[in-house]
């Protein structure tokens, strides 16, 4: 059974709330689930803390395990070194102007 660790969204409408879970692959996003392993809130308190809390163990035992993290995950994981960080995804040749750009 391919396991992903990924977000399951819960909350109101333009006020999102985030359930860290081990899933299967095949199911649905916001359905059947293995284990809860954190929760992610986007929405930033008064103080612009935005919150995030993570079971360290078990998304360690589920990384070794085979599960593969959705892109996000990846990221929230590599922010706090459960993961090493993935690569930027910004490409610098496209901040540069076409016409002082070079010939690659």
């Amino acid at each position: 059974m391919p396991v992903r660790l990924r977000l399951q969204r819960f909350g109101k409408t333009h006020r999102p709330f985030y359930r860290m879970v081990a899933a299967d692959s095949r199911a649905p996003r916001d359905g059947k689930f293995l284990e809860i392993v954190g929760t992610y809130n986007p929405v930033a308190t008064r103080d612009g803390i935005k919150e995030i809390r993570l079971k360290i163990d078990r998304l360690k035992y589920w990384l070794s395990c085979g599960a593969q993290p959705s892109d996000r995950v990846s990221w929230i994981l590599g922010k706090f070194g459960v993961l090493p960080p993935p690569p930027p995804r910004i490409s610098l040749l496209k901040k540069v102007p076409k016409s002082e750009r070079k010939e690659t």
